[in-house]
């Protein structure tokens, strides 16, 4: 079944904040990560347990994350103060769509916290890989699947997950997310 991504406005003719650009973006990337944490367990990669699938889930997020400040820079040619505002914001609301969803099959916690934390360290790890109008370079997918790998592990079938995230998966989140960001900035 092909993922379907909101990326059209009701209302074309309306002005739209970064705020609200941001927050219909986190819910694309949501609903992307979700699909592909469970396309991954269609590949029959096997997920030990809901803290792994998760896991999976949060750095699909923060790749994205990486991928809006990449696109919002480069092809949308957002200035610096726009563009942070659009990074910070889309990761609050990524952080909220994880929250809720988190608290729902976890309970309470520092899922929050945790996000944080990752997109910090992942954004510095990420900051060293080239992206281009193509997409992101070779080693910034092999992070993703490399970082996806050590959640899942290498036992069984899971030792070749990061082929797929690399191969597959990756390139279309990249696809998927691109095409929602230019559409929601039309």
């Amino acid at each position: 079944m092909a993922l379907r991504i909101k990326a059209r406005w009701h209302d074309d003719n309306a002005d739209r904040s970064l705020d609200e650009i941001a927050s219909a973006i986190a819910f694309n990337a949501w609903r992307i990560a979700k699909d592909k944490a469970i396309t991954l367990h269609g590949e029959d990669f096997v997920y030990d347990s809901d803290e792994q699938r998760f896991g999976v889930i949060r750095e699909y997020l923060v790749f994205q994350l990486q991928l809006v400040d990449r696109i919002a820079h480069q092809r949308l040619g957002l200035d610096d103060s726009a563009r942070q505002e659009l990074v910070i914001t889309t990761a609050k609301n990524m952080a909220k769509h994880l929250h809720d969803n988190s608290f729902d099959v976890f309970g309470p916690g520092e899922h929050v916290k945790d996000f944080v934390e990752l997109i910090n360290t992942r954004g510095a790890e990420y900051a060293e890989f080239g992206f281009s109008e193509d997409g992101p370079s070779y080693p910034f997918m092999r992070h993703l699947g490399y970082e996806i790998q050590q959640i899942m592990g290498t036992s069984g079938e899971n030792r070749w997950v990061i082929d797929q995230v690399m191969d597959k998966d990756g390139p279309e989140v990249f696809r998927h997310l691109s095409r929602a960001v230019d559409s929601l900035f039309e």
